[in-house]
């Protein structure tokens, strides 16, 4: 029997240099003793998600990951978080990610995440934006899909739309949201930009008259009275890496963007009760459910996102505890699976500096170990540490044909 893959990734776990550390990252100032055992049995190296100095986002980040140059196959962000989020998006549908948002009676953005609103608050505003219609566009059907916390999508279903247009969300507080606009003057285009400002009034119109906005602005607290659009997108022309490497393929992930790039990649999702996406997340749950289902699948993709979370809040305790809740992830899945017949890779989607609060173009720690696993003599997963490895430094796209060949799933090159 062939060996099984899994990758494991740790969203915006690695990082820069932290004063209060004493100039050490989390990862090196954190006792994580089961992740530093999995670098000292395997082969270690930094990869360039996407390319050395290239900020990667969470969507081209694991296009790449799975063996995919984003660069050719990268048709924007929404599709994907709308069919992760188990909307049945089809070709020639355009869809957005969407921010639930605290905006003020002038438009101007007051919190892009209204407050991190909470998943069960967030779900009980959705209902409002169902069925959405607008008169002057009675060609088009609009939906809109809750995933997580402050997190959505929207999408649009008719004739002649496209995604070249821009996103309302200014990106930063203490701005007005931005008026869509096409990037090019196609009347598709022009048609999609349209849509969006009038959904931008009118589900503001909505929300700002819904007795939970009502109730939060009563208590002080952040109301989501208004919707921000970004990372129009319709689906990428990629062939699934469960085809292109003949593996069944299960992906254990939360967050709906996360999923929706699984999901096009031809993997299974699996449900995990526990599994947040948060700080809170049920870490030992996901392991378990990976666990339960080792005879099923001949690859696992596993995503925990906390880390990511802490470093865009610039929460450095959050982060060194995420950092904890995951080596005893990895613990687990060390007591649990039989390296003999298991390849296991660790690493990181991209760097989130707790410092710049954002993505950076820093590469990310990576090892692999298991089955056929040639190892190096780091002895410490670290940003610092893997680079002195024996994979040096490698892409992302490189990483699914490194995993793929230590478990026999590639063909030879040439005679």
């Amino acid at each position: 029997m062939k060996p099984k893959a899994v990758l494991i990734v740790c969203d915006g776990l690695a990082d820069r240099p932290v004063k209060e550390l004493e100039g050490r990252t989390p990862l090196e100032a954190v006792d994580k003793s089961s992740m530093d055992e999995l670098a000292k049995l395997g082969v270690n190296g930094i990869m360039d998600v996407i390319s050395p100095g290239i900020p990667p986002g969470s969507d081209t980040a694991h296009l790449a990951l799975f063996g995919y140059d984003p660069f050719q196959v990268y048709r924007g962000r929404g599709a994907l978080e709308a069919l992760g989020g188990g909307f049945p998006v089809k070709p020639g549908d355009v869809a957005f990610r969407v921010n639930f948002a605290t905006v003020d009676e002038d438009m101007t953005v007051l919190d892009r995440r209204a407050g991190r609103i909470r998943t069960e608050l967030a779900a009980q505003l959705a209902p409002q934006l169902q069925n959405l219609s607008l008169p002057e566009y009675p060609d088009v059907k609009v939906s809109f899909l809750h995933t997580t916390e402050h997190r959505g999508a929207l999408i649009l279903r008719g004739e002649g739309l496209s995604r070249n247009v821009t996103d309302s969300d200014p990106g930063r507080t203490s701005s007005k949201v931005l008026e869509v606009k096409a990037t090019d003057q196609s009347p598709e285009a022009l048609k999609t930009a349209g849509i969006l400002n009038r959904l931008t009034k009118k589900i503001h119109q909505i929300l700002r008259e819904h007795p939970l906005n009502r109730e939060l602005a009563e208590k002080g607290a952040k109301p989501a009275n208004c919707v921000l659009f970004r990372g129009a997108g319709i689906l990428p022309p990629i062939t699934p890496m469960t085809r292109l490497f003949n593996v069944k393929a299960a992906c254990i992930a939360v967050t709906a963007l996360v999923r929706g790039v699984s999901a096009a990649a031809g993997m299974e999702l699996l449900n995990v009760e526990g599994a947040t996406g948060t700080l809170e997340t049920d870490v030992i749950a996901k392991a378990k459910k990976l666990v339960e289902n080792f005879q099923n699948f001949d690859f696992f993709f596993l995503h925990v996102k906390g880390a990511d979370n802490a470093s865009h809040d610039g929460n450095l305790e959050g982060k060194m505890a995420m950092v904890k809740k995951l080596d005893s992830m990895v613990k687990f899945l060390l007591n649990n699976l039989n390296l003999e017949e298991t390849v296991i890779a660790l690493t990181s989607d991209h760097t989130t500096p707790l410092s710049m609060r954002n993505h950076s173009g820093d590469p990310v720690p990576l090892t692999i170990a298991g089955w056929g696993v040639l190892a190096d003599d780091v002895n410490q997963f670290s940003e610092k540490a893997c680079a002195k490895g024996g994979l040096g430094r490698i892409r992302g796209k490189d990483l699914m044909p490194i995993l793929m060949n230590l478990v026999g799933r590639l063909k030879k090159f040439g005679v």
